[in-house]
């Protein structure tokens, strides 16, 4: 009920962190874990895997604590809180070859699959009802699946024949763009996006 949006096809992802610190705040968590790598996108790159959060939620890059010898400190004043992210250190290849060996099920829509789409620039962009298509701009149908998957608003797909994690290994191996790089739309705003929506508390 605290995010309003200033109209239906808006991003939702910057609108996460209010959200986010809203259940920080009324449940009083030291400390939250998350899934995000160093690999995905260079903002993430600065983060370290205990990042120190003030009262507000706010990330500095500059004041991060040095974390020699994989020793943390976790210490936290009142009112603050860390983010720990345990995977910083593996790569999207290090994730598909887990998933692999330990045979995790996924959702579909990590895997090859049909889907309408328009091309803006480099980038895919689903056809759905929060993300339709512009005057003027031409539906294809192709096959693609989603390296991440997230808001529908601001994720993109990529091209993609992979229909088992073998296949997404295959191709990951073969990529030259970080997973982030190839499907957020909402990183494509400006080159510090990431690091601006991290320093207003963003995940």
């Amino acid at each position: 009920g605290s995010v309003r949006l200033r109209h239906p096809l808006e991003s939702r992802n910057s609108h996460q962190s209010v959200t986010l610190m809203e259940a920080i705040a009324e449940f009083g968590f030291d400390a939250c874990l998350g899934g995000a790598r160093r690999d995905e996108e260079k903002a993430r790159a600065k983060e370290r895997i205990v990042s120190v959060r003030d009262e507000f939620g706010q990330w500095e890059p500059k004041n991060q604590r040095p974390e020699l010898w994989s020793l943390y400190n976790t210490r936290v004043a009142p009112g603050n809180h860390v983010r720990v992210f345990p995977i910083s250190n593996w790569t999207e290849l290090d994730v598909w070859q887990y998933i692999q060996r330990e045979d995790i099920e996924l959702p579909e829509l990590y895997f090859s699959h049909l889907r309408d789409i328009v091309r803006r620039g480099d980038i895919l962009v689903p056809v759905t009802h929060l993300t339709p298509a512009n005057q003027g701009e031409t539906v294809e149908t192709i096959s693609c699946r989603f390296r991440t998957v997230g808001d529908i608003s601001c994720t993109a797909p990529v091209a993609s024949t992979a229909i088992t994690v073998a296949d997404i290994i295959a191709e990951t191996t073969q990529c030259l763009l970080t997973e982030r790089g190839a499907t957020r739309l909402d990183d494509r705003a400006s080159d510090g996006a990431m690091e601006q929506r991290k320093k207003e508390g963003y995940f």
